[in-house]
């Protein structure tokens, strides 16, 4: 792969066409260099001048057009990775079959890269039986087809169908350039739960204690699970202002006691639960009804703590047999101990199955787009996780929980 991924952004003939352009942008200010290759119907919903634009590249449709280059072999065969945004059933079922009538299905039929479909259209067409076989036909030859997200579709209708956030989509393809064989199907029928983000603890109406976690490595762990095949509930606290990840079903909470209580529940029904989110140890003990103002005499109040329950430790103790169990620890090296001393023992003490470890800092961990650290299991396994993308390390965790599963299937 050369400095510049080279990219090809198929574009289907659907009204979600428009967030392609979302998607090419996302693209092109992340270094990389994309080839939009758009179906005819796809522009009547966005021109050819809009996509030239934005990727600095000519747009064709047929393989008429640049002859001499033989171009309806040559963008698929030179392409480090092809995407589908929008792909509707009607672009699924050609791909599924092999059809070949434009320069986009030429495309897909010559790329040897990493091919990632994003549907987009109504659920009737998403839950149709030839749309489930053509999809299930695409993923048995190792192509991806992500599960479309929930929400408002074309005109007043709702439901399964729609397309994936663009910031989604263009994460899920950077982790597919970096890990082409990141989002197998090895998740099917697994029921997941994933908390992420920051409780936040009231002291007044107006200010409360809270932590620097933005939610994005949770939302990084439901996104990868879900595009892996898991049903996946999310709980999420305080976060970053992050897309939905599609696919997921999300809970919303603010303090640790209400993400205690989500979890719980949902955990109730689970394969795997994991627990990123970053729950604040304590709270203050009492909330002051009104605003807790300055004295004139300059001496500031004193606020009193008391703990908050250990949300992992309850799951722990209520865990049924089978059921997986992941912490996530923020650690700092002292005098007592370095990093992996201090997770050494909170794996341990915690009895989970897997703890990831992140040594934090200024610009480590927290609010920021990358993440490392190691992770442990129970039966001694001390992994190091490089650095890369949240959806990078999401993904060494869900291979390590696939392992598991496949080793207690095959024990019983």
């Amino acid at each position: 792969m050369g400095t510049r991924p080279r990219v090809v952004l198929g574009v289907g003939g659907g009204i979600a066409a428009y967030k392609a352009c979302e998607v090419l942008r996302g693209l092109t200010e992340t270094g990389h260099d994309v080839q939009v290759v758009p179906t005819a119907a796809a522009l009547n919903f966005v021109g050819a001048a809009t996509f030239e634009a934005l990727s600095g590249n000519p747009v064709n449709t047929d393989v008429f057009s640049r002859v001499p280059e033989v171009q309806h072999v040559r963008v698929g065969q030179e392409a480090d990775l092809v995407l589908v945004v929008p792909a509707t059933a009607d672009l699924l079922a050609k791909a599924a079959h092999g059809l070949a009538d434009d320069l986009l299905t030429n495309t897909l039929l010559t790329a040897r890269c990493p091919v990632a479909f994003f549907p987009a259209m109504h659920t009737e067409m998403w839950e149709h039986p030839a749309t489930r076989d053509n999809v299930a036909l695409l993923r048995s030859r190792g192509v991806v087809v992500t599960e479309p997200d929930s929400g408002r579709l074309t005109g007043k209708d709702t439901g399964k169908g729609r397309l994936a956030h663009p910031q989604e989509i263009v994460e899920l393809a950077r982790l597919l350039l970096a890990r082409p064989d990141a989002l197998p199907r090895d998740l099917e029928g697994k029921r997941v739960v994933v908390s992420a983000g920051g409780t936040r603890e009231p002291l007044d109406p107006v200010r409360f204690l809270g932590n620097r976690s933005s939610g994005k490595q949770g939302y990084a762990l439901a996104r990868v699970a879900a595009q892996r095949g898991a049903e996946v509930t999310l709980v999420a606290a305080h976060t970053a202002a992050l897309p939905d990840p599609a696919g997921v079903h999300l809970v919303r909470v603010s303090t640790a006691e209400e993400l205690q209580a989500a979890v719980t529940t949902a955990a109730e029904a689970a394969d795997v639960v994991v627990m990123a989110a970053a729950v604040a140890d304590f709270r203050p003990a009492t909330r002051a009804e009104h605003k807790i103002k300055k004295k004139d005499d300059g001496s500031a109040p004193t606020v009193a703590l008391t703990r908050n329950p250990d949300v992992l430790a309850g799951l722990v103790e209520r865990r049924r047999p089978g059921q997986l169990m992941v912490g996530f620890a923020a650690e700092t090296g002292d005098e007592n101990g370095s990093v992996l001393d201090h997770a050494r023992a909170k794996l341990k003490r915690k009895g989970v199955d897997l703890l990831v470890v992140n040594a934090v800092g200024e610009g480590r961990a927290f609010e920021v787009d990358e993440n490392t650290g190691w992770l442990l299991s129970s039966d001694g396994l001390e992994q190091r996780i490089p650095m890369g993308s949240k959806s990078e390390l999401a993904t060494a965790v869900w291979d390590a929980v696939s392992e598991l599963v496949r080793t207690g299937e095959r024990s019983q």
